[in-house]
């Protein structure tokens, strides 16, 4: 199965490969490095600045996160940056008391699952002052990678890269087991790779996560997890989440997936995941993801599509993680600088080397091209893929959803320890989940 999909995509992502750029500069202070912009100290101060910057992820990203922000400091010396990163469930529960407080840190790594809800309470700071100005250079983003950023009309975060959803796949477990994937594969055919990897003492996952997964099964569908107003569901028929959950809970109750005991202790690293640790012959996240999983694997795994992918196009491209500027940073200058230089400085990037997405700047992506690994040369190459074979992402979540999200969550696990059924679930889900977005009504 695995060289079905591999053969289709690679002619499909070669022709794709093209990289196209658009204008634009790109930054260094120090001038040493080609492409980059002046942005970071052209017309800067040179007082003592201490700029705190924020994000969440596994080790790999907080290494190479640090190294960026010492070439910064090296570029900028009057510049101190304090770092506060976490697991993204723990970064969240830090930063929610921070807001309340009114003390959030200069520069936030954003997911767009909350971007609403802190963009919306006005709590982070509009950039496109900075872009007009050129402080933040964009002249090398597509005006699409951008607009995702913005919330009531206002530009509130960054994109840091672009993502599609795709499977991690571990092409001897899967052959092992008599599996051949083929490229347009289903949720049908998962359901049949999971009696045979069963049979093998393996799972086809861990888990889907469900705020990711079925909003991509309602988009295989044609419809929507919310509606455009922000003030109800997208949906009023149940019958698209019995489907999903029926087959779901046929998945978990035949032990293809994780017991709910053993995936409440996961720490959400590339270290932690059950393709990793070679239980599962699958993991499915975004693009980026593949780079941190494949290089824990350290054994050939490999990216394919995620099933279900081309039905009513359902998949789309996401930005991977924004930055923002808080609203009460006393330092927004020099944070919306700092971001620039995420975005365009070269040497940067060719430490970041698009695990954050692929980059959103036309003139990093081709600068990067050459350096790449083969396991980041494939997620260039499936973004590529995927911007052919997608359709346009929804608008970000409306307030409400992380508590829309978190109820999901709850409603499947009761469904799944048969506290509940499948139907009952979803006209809770759906009754409990309008509630919660009414409140969005003015």
């Amino acid at each position: 199965m695995k060289k079905a999909i591999t053969a289709a995509l690679s002619s499909a992502l070669s022709a794709a490969l093209l990289l196209t750029a658009c204008g634009g500069g790109a930054s260094s202070s120090s001038g040493s490095t080609s492409g980059s912009t002046p942005a970071a100290t052209s017309g800067s101060s040179k007082d003592p600045v201490t700029l705190r910057v924020a994000w969440w992820g596994g080790q790999s990203r907080h290494d190479y996160t640090l190294k960026v922000i010492d070439l910064y400091m090296k570029k900028n010396p009057n510049v101190k940056i304090e770092t506060e990163y976490a697991a993204f469930d723990d970064y969240w529960k830090k930063l929610a008391p921070q807001a309340a407080a009114g003390g959030l840190p200069d520069v936030i790594q954003m997911d767009i699952s909350y971007l609403t809800q802190y963009g919306g309470r006005g709590q982070l700071e509009d950039l496109d002052p900075y872009i007009k100005k050129g402080t933040i250079h964009t002249g090398d983003i597509n005006e699409n990678s951008l607009s995702g950023g913005k919330v009531d009309g206002k530009l509130v975060a960054l994109n840091l890269g672009s993502n599609a959803l795709q499977a991690t796949v571990d092409p001897q477990m899967l052959k092992d087991a008599g599996v051949t994937l083929k490229q347009d594969w289903t949720f049908a055919d998962w359901e049949e790779i999971g009696a045979k990897l069963k049979a093998k003492g393996k799972m086809i996952a861990a888990d889907l996560r469900h705020d990711v997964y079925f909003p991509f099964y309602l988009r295989g569908k044609g419809q929507k997890m919310y509606a455009a107003d922000g003030t109800s569901l997208g949906y009023s028929d149940d019958k698209p989440f019995v489907e999903f959950y029926t087959m779901y809970k046929k998945w978990y109750d035949s032990g293809y997936l994780l017991p709910l005991d053993k995936l409440s202790q996961k720490k959400g690293t590339p270290e932690d995941s059950e393709l990793v640790m070679g239980n599962a012959a699958s993991s499915n996240g975004w693009s980026n993801q593949y780079i941190l999983e494949a290089a824990a694997a350290k054994r050939p795994v490999d990216l394919v599509p995620v099933p279900g992918w081309s039905q009513n196009k359902a998949l789309f491209l996401k930005p991977s993680m924004y930055f923002s500027v808080a609203k009460s940073s006393k330092q927004k200058e020099e944070a919306a600088k700092f971001i620039d230089f995420f975005l365009n400085d070269i040497e940067a990037n060719k430490i970041i080397k698009g695990e954050r997405g692929v980059p959103v700047s036309s003139k990093v992506k081709e600068a990067l091209m050459p350096d790449l690994t083969p396991e980041q040369k494939k997620v260039f190459e499936y973004v590529s893929w995927a911007e052919k074979n997608s359709s346009p992402m929804d608008p970000p979540n409306p307030v409400g959803a992380v508590e829309v999200d978190k109820l999901l969550k709850d409603t499947v696990e009761q469904i799944l320890y048969k506290k509940i059924s499948v139907e009952e679930g979803a006209a809770k889900f759906r009754k409990e989940a309008n509630a919660i977005l009414a409140k969005n009504k003015k």
